[in-house]
């Protein structure tokens, strides 16, 4: 039976992508693994691997093509045996059916792609846990379709490499009836993505007639720019923002980070092993401080307070046509060093969008620097799931009052832009206290 390759979902919310290009050609045999395509979303390409083995019988969606719907189908694959005769490409343009509804029967033979590195990101259901606590090898489309048809996976055999359940082994128990689950929870279900209100701005026609013809030029909004658009009117909307400000001496930082980059070692081309910034030492405090303050490190839900372990803290990233948030996970944790360096690798790849989903999405705060365009200070927008984002100006030399008598310091502005239902006014003020501390006594950083 051919196999349908369908438009993989490369995060929870993706409706839509643009099929960039296939790294194969018909004719061509595919193994569980192969990198096949490469697709792009609004913030990233990502390579997607094949999950069945055959041979490439058809193309049905060419390279370049943008705007793909999630599940619509893009390619088909020939099992061994099967020849061009027995492809049937009429679901081609079949839209995808809503998510909170069940897939139907007919839809069940379609196999699915995985994104490389994404596997966590586009399957909403849980890998299921066995018995002794271990987990349940199953690929994706095989816990789906067993949740549809309320199986336990637990009393399933497996048939695929390593005993991993596949489509044929859920086909096998439905047939047999046996293995029914009992219902799940509500709380295990996907949850269903709550439609974002769509900015009331005006329409073209209304503003066009505002300008005489030929005096500007029509620009349309690429994906990225909708999605920052939908996601910031959606956090102005609906979360409360409070803003607290204070002025750091970076001095003290400053000697610092110089001593430290003039100690770094360097390999035989002398490249040194890293280069301090005073982003770096900003996302380093930051996260200092949420460990010292960890009320402060939250996010909001209707039902919970989520009060996160560790601060993952994102750095906003101009790219063309927008901006992306890159993460630096336990930055708490981690040495001055391995912040640069994570950095700067990730900023690179953001700018080529190369960036995984995993390194994007999520965090628990983010750093918003506009220091080095010359900004004095601003305030930046909350970006969910986060409670708050540090809002980082330049530092510039400013006359200070130092044992009552005028002198000269160095000084940077920064605004604590919080959510208010979670980081109150009192509680940022903290937060932002612990963090001006770090930046002017920056020995304390390293131990």
């Amino acid at each position: 039976m051919p196999i349908n390759i369908t438009m993989p979902a490369l995060s929870p919310t993706m409706e839509e992508g643009n099929l960039a290009k296939w790294l194969v050609k018909e004719g061509d045999t595919v193994s569980a693994g192969d990198v096949i395509a490469e697709i792009e979303t609004d913030k990233a390409t990502m390579e997607v691997e094949a999950v069945d083995e055959g041979t490439v019988g058809k193309i049905v969606v060419e390279a370049g093509t943008e705007g793909v719907k999630v599940n619509d189908l893009i390619a088909v694959l020939l099992e061994d045996g099967e020849d061009a005769s027995a492809i049937d490409t009429s679901g081609a343009a079949a839209p995808a059916a809503p998510a909170q509804s069940p897939a139907p029967a007919a839809d069940a033979g379609a196999k699915e792609v995985i994104p490389v590195g994404a596997e966590a990101a586009t399957d909403p259901i849980p890998a299921p846990k066995a018995a002794d606590g271990g987990r349940i090898f199953a690929s994706p489309l095989a816990r789906r379709l067993a949740q549809i048809n309320g199986l336990d996976l637990k009393a399933l055999s497996g048939s695929g490499p390593h005993g991993r359940i596949v489509k044929k082994d859920i086909e096998a128990a439905v047939a047999a009836g046996t293995s029914k689950a009992a219902a799940a929870p509500a709380a295990a279900e996907a949850p269903k993505a709550a439609a974002a209100t769509p900015a009331a701005g005006p329409s073209s026609d209304q503003v066009l007639k505002l300008f005489e013809e030929g005096s500007y030029e029509l620009v349309p909004h690429d994906g990225m720019r909708k999605t920052i658009a939908k996601r910031l009117t959606e956090s102005k909307q609906t979360i409360p923002h409070f803003y607290v400000s204070v002025d750091c001496e970076l001095d003290a930082l400053l000697a610092l980070r110089s001593q430290l980059n003039g100690a770094a070692s360097t390999d035989k081309e002398g490249k040194p092993a890293y280069k301090l910034s005073v982003n770096d030492m900003t996302i380093k405090a930051l996260a200092l401080a949420l460990r010292d303050v960890p009320d402060a490190n939250v996010s909001w839900t209707d039902d919970n307070m989520v009060k996160h372990k560790h601060a993952d803290v994102g750095v906003a990233v101009s790219i063309p046509g927008g901006l992306i948030t890159p993460i630096i996970r336990r930055a708490e944790e981690k040495p001055l060093s391995v912040i640069s360096n994570e950095m700067k690798d990730m900023g690179a790849r953001a700018k080529s969008k190369k960036l995984q989903p995993q390194e994007y999405q999520g965090g628990t705060t983010a750093v918003s620097n506009m220091g080095m365009m010359g900004v004095k200070d601003f305030s930046a927008v909350v970006n969910p799931p986060h409670a708050t984002i540090l809002a980082v100006g330049a530092g510039e030399q400013r006359p200070v009052v130092k044992d009552g008598a005028l002198a000269i310091a160095t000084v940077m502005s920064v605004t604590l832009s919080t959510d208010h239902r979670c980081v109150d006014g009192a509680l940022g003020a903290e937060l932002l206290a612990a963090f001006k501390g770090y930046i002017e006594n920056p020995m304390s950083m390293l131990v």
